[in-house]
């Protein structure tokens, strides 16, 4: 574990307006069982927390966060059935009083943005400390919004300096952004559906999508603009054939 150490982004100390005998309830959502159970022990062994609820997906994470109505949510960023940024989207939109603060193990520029343009409260990555962690949780329930130093840093290079060139649609989804960013490595559509856990259909579906409002015939074309635009930095080379 390395040093804890975050940024915030309110006003106050994280425990400022919190009613130290009402616990904040926590609603933890991760597709990995082992993952899932182990950070929702180590959430209620937090003083001051309460886990009301477990989610192993997107859509499920919605429906009981609709259903219990928690403080927070700790949201898992690649998940089957809704991605985490979609997820964040809907329970902004439709659960005002709820924090999400998304814990993931990826220090992605992409899922940063989307994360925080849907809502997020926090963004944290797995390696964190357990106090890191605490910190982010009590300060989405006291309605700060506090990340990862890790983040805030790669976060500011991103927009100091922009994109690598060119622009995206902003009619993506935060899904099909996230297809884009994959196509621009060279994933074919066999890796696409292993690394965002969905079906190949799914992918194709996605896919065709993106090619369509990007304006391209091909996919290479595709991956092209996603280059241009600053995505894909691990690149993995097309090769003929094999996922369609």
């Amino acid at each position: 574990m390395r040093e804890p150490g975050a940024a915030r982004v309110g006003s106050g100390t994280a425990m400022a307006g919190l009613d130290a005998s009402v616990p904040v309830t926590v609603l933890v959502a991760d597709d990995h069982e082992l993952f899932l159970e182990g950070l929702a022990l180590l959430v209620a062994a937090m003083p001051g927390c309460e886990v009301v609820g477990m989610a192993r997906d997107g859509a499920q994470a919605v429906e009981l966060a609709k259903r219990l109505s928690p403080r927070v949510v700790l949201m898992d960023a690649r998940m089957p059935r809704l991605s985490g940024p979609e997820a964040i989207a809907r329970l902004v939109a439709e659960l005002p009083g709820t924090a999400v603060v998304m814990v993931t193990m990826f220090a992605d520029d992409e899922l940063v943005f989307h994360a925080m343009r849907a809502g997020a409260k926090g963004y944290v990555l797995k390696g964190a400390s357990t106090a890191e962690l605490e910190r982010a949780i009590m300060a989405a329930a006291n309605g700060e919004a506090l990340f990862d130093h890790d983040i805030v840093e790669r976060f500011s290079r991103y927009f100091a300096s922009g994109p690598a060139g060119g622009t995206l649609p902003f009619d993506l989804t935060p899904r099909e952004r996230e297809v884009l960013a994959l196509l621009a490595r060279g994933l074919r559509n066999p890796a696409l559906a292993r690394e965002l856990r969905v079906t190949t259909k799914t992918v194709r579906n996605h896919v065709s999508n993106v090619i369509g409002k990007l304006g391209v015939s091909t996919r290479q074309e595709a991956a092209e603009k996603a280059r241009e635009a600053g995505l894909g930095e691990e690149r993995v080379p097309f090769r003929p054939g094999g996922g369609g």
